[in-house]
């Protein structure tokens, strides 16, 4: 039988039968992939035809439309409820993606320990055998007569199975290993990973089965497959930390049944992942004390106030231009207040090599981390010690004026928690809005020229 040979982006499914280095749809480079297709495949029981959405539907009247009560369930984790919104909504379908080794497998089948109590689990693996299985879930301490296990990546094996056993909870690991046989391309191309996986959401949401869909990614951190498996499922949630460090964040980028701003943190143990009920702490532990270039910071990760190290290194650079290395910040967001902190203080880092970093593999996005990373950057260079007992809040414009930055009050509160006992911060905040809170001193500044009598002279 021919075949023939097309390519399809990654990110928009055009199709086209010739290379190009653009897409012509979406406008992204390097996105055309090679596929190949028997040319009477239209002619095959081809997974193509399965619909998502079960039954004869009707139009109807937004006012006549019924409002369904989706009922969510613990997954055991407090950490995971979080992300998900408040636990594992019923018929819903959660991709979760990250890169090799840092933990998916291991997240999946301790929380199948707990689903498993209540709920029917069918745990399918393309990647590892029933032994391997076995041999983790004893490390984890997973039991369960309800927990169900198979190793298989054949579609049709798989739907007649799952038919068979009737899961409450489906987890397939990974979707990129399953294939059908009708679709004449390699296990985890475009075509297979698209067809398997609207297969899986079809048989969720016709029979209400909560479905765990484990992604890979690209080289460049991307899910790996055709951008519409983003869109096909309810949500996506991003398994992101170094393997060299021992802490995990699982991150929403979307959710359709809740905020896709929270977070859950967890630490790699030998007995497999701990929930961190208290990341603050997590952060600011071994934190050393009376060093320059040290400064805290408050950020928001949805609800969650997080309290976290900022340490900046300024050293005389060797080379005719100057190393900048950010880790855990936007590179050109550190750029940019350095061309601040150069223009409108005088301090010379054209001169010298900047490192900064984030403690705890954690990455600040959010603008409201400005003072403390100019705070510290300013430390650096002038080797002057931040206190230790001194957080930085607040927006840093182009002039060096200090902005206001939303939900002051909670991020101060938290400070105060954990030991804090200066605050600076805003003063557009408090002007705007006075509040007040005892255990620890408010310092608005207008400006970054007003940090520097908090400073002390290191010692020698």
């Amino acid at each position: 039988m021919k075949s023939k040979l097309f390519y399809i982006c990654s990110e928009c499914g055009y199709k086209t039968t010739k290379w190009m280095g653009k897409c012509p749809s979406c406008q992204a480079w390097n996105t055309l992939e090679e596929e190949v297709e028997e040319e009477d495949v239209r002619t095959q029981p081809s997974a193509r035809k399965t619909s998502i959405l079960i039954g004869n539907n009707e139009p109807e009247g937004l006012d006549d439309l019924s409002l369904p009560n989706y009922m969510r369930f613990e997954t055991g984790m407090q950490e995971l409820n979080r992300v998900l919104g408040g636990g594992l909504v019923h018929g819903s379908v959660v991709l979760l993606a990250g890169e090799p080794g840092i933990g998916k497998s291991t997240l999946l089948l301790q929380i199948s320990s707990c689903l498993a109590k209540e709920k029917k689990v069918f745990y399918i693996s393309g990647e590892e055998s029933g032994g391997q299985i076995k041999l983790r879930a004893k490390r984890l301490g997973v039991h369960g007569a309800n927990l169900i296990i198979l190793t298989e990546t054949a579609m049709d094996r798989i739907l007649a199975q799952i038919d068979k056993v009737k899961p409450d909870i489906l987890i397939i690991d990974s979707i990129q290993t399953m294939y059908h046989d009708q679709i004449n391309s390699a296990p985890g191309s475009m075509s297979q990973i698209r067809e398997c996986a609207m297969s899986f959401i079809a048989k969720a949401k016709g029979e209400g089965i909560s479905t765990f869909l484990v992604g890979h990614v690209n080289k460049e951190g991307g899910i790996a497959g055709p951008k519409v498996l983003e869109h096909m499922v309810d949500a996506v949630l991003q398994f992101e930390g170094e393997r060299q460090q021992s802490y995990r964040i699982i991150r929403a980028i979307k959710n359709r049944f809740g905020s896709t701003n929270e977070i859950g943190v967890f630490e790699m143990t030998d007995t497999g992942l701990a929930e961190v009920a208290n990341p603050s702490e997590m952060l600011l532990a071994g934190r050393p004390k009376n060093i320059s270039g040290n400064c805290a910071l408050s950020t928001l990760e949805g609800t969650r106030t997080l309290i976290a190290e900022v340490q900046a290194l300024v050293a005389p650079t060797g080379f005719p231009s100057p190393r900048r290395t950010a880790n855990g910040i936007d590179y050109n967001r550190l750029n940019l207040i350095l061309a601040v902190l150069e223009r409108r203080l005088g301090l010379r880092f054209s001169q010298n090599d900047v490192y900064m970093n984030i403690i705890g593999g954690l990455h600040i996005d959010e603008p409201a981390a400005d003072m403390a990373i100019a705070t510290s950057l300013i430390s650096a260079i002038t080797n002057r010690i931040v206190p230790d007992d001194l957080i930085a809040v607040g927006e840093l414009g182009l002039a060096g004026e200090c902005r206001a930055v939303a939900n002051l009050e909670q991020r101060v509160r938290e400070a105060a928690r954990l030991g804090f006992s200066k605050a600076i911060i805003p003063y557009r905040n408090v002007e705007k809005r006075p509040f007040r809170i005892d255990s620890i001193q408010l310092i608005p500044v207008k400006g970054i020229y007003e940090i520097l009598p908090y400073l002390s002279q290191a010692e020698e």
